[in-house]
């Protein structure tokens, strides 16, 4: 698992370019909390809400900014991040995948 921040770039022509950027690659336990249907545009949407749980150390700097991209190339978007601030071994990022892909 990869926690990745947004990156902004240009083409060869200097158009703006975005993209992700790796900040760190991590063991990660991912439980499916929740899977609901949901109108996007006028077209039906599928979203899944996921508890990601991550070693305390990878998560130091995460934000609700970045993302979580799966080896099997499901990116979920950070949602909220829950510290465990009395043992400092874990922390859960809160997240969804399908509304914008990340």
């Amino acid at each position: 698992m990869q926690i990745q921040r947004p990156a902004e770039g240009q083409d060869e022509f200097g158009q703006p370019v975005a993209g992700w950027v790796t900040v760190t690659e991590a063991w990660a336990n991912i439980v499916h909390r929740s899977g609901i249907e949901a109108i996007r545009a006028d077209a039906p949407a599928s979203i899944v809400q996921a508890s990601v749980r991550v070693p305390w150390l990878a998560a130091d700097g995460v934000t609700t900014a970045m993302r979580v991209l799966c080896a099997d190339g499901t990116a979920y978007g950070i949602k909220s991040i829950l510290p465990d601030r009395v043992k400092r071994q874990f922390v859960d990022l809160v997240c969804e995948t399908g509304a914008n892909e990340g």
